[in-house]
């Protein structure tokens, strides 16, 4: 990424059928493909959530494959809530 380049963050969640069809390994290696650090964790109510930082142009690739996900997931909805980088994180994590 260029010295230049503002890194900015999306907080998402996604709904649908999206635990245990490897939609967190799979969004963790759409991230590291493009450099986005954060985390990504399954929550109680079925869905997903994610922080994402980065460059706009890799998080906007990062959210346009979350609307699909992997093989086996159906994605009814991603929430997108865009910011600054709060505090900084570094490489992409899989949480709980």
């Amino acid at each position: 990424m260029a010295a230049d380049a503002r890194r900015v963050e999306a907080h998402i969640i996604v709904r649908g059928y999206v635990q245990g069809v490897f939609y967190r390994a799979s969004l963790k290696q759409q991230a590291d493909m493009r450099n986005v650090h954060g985390w990504v964790r399954n929550r109680l109510d079925g869905s997903v959530e994610a922080v994402l930082q980065g460059s706009e142009d890799a998080l906007r690739a990062v959210l346009n494959w979350s609307q699909v996900g992997p093989r086996g997931a159906r994605v009814d909805s991603v929430d997108v809530q865009w910011s600054d980088v709060r505090e900084h994180v570094g490489a992409f994590d899989l949480r709980g």
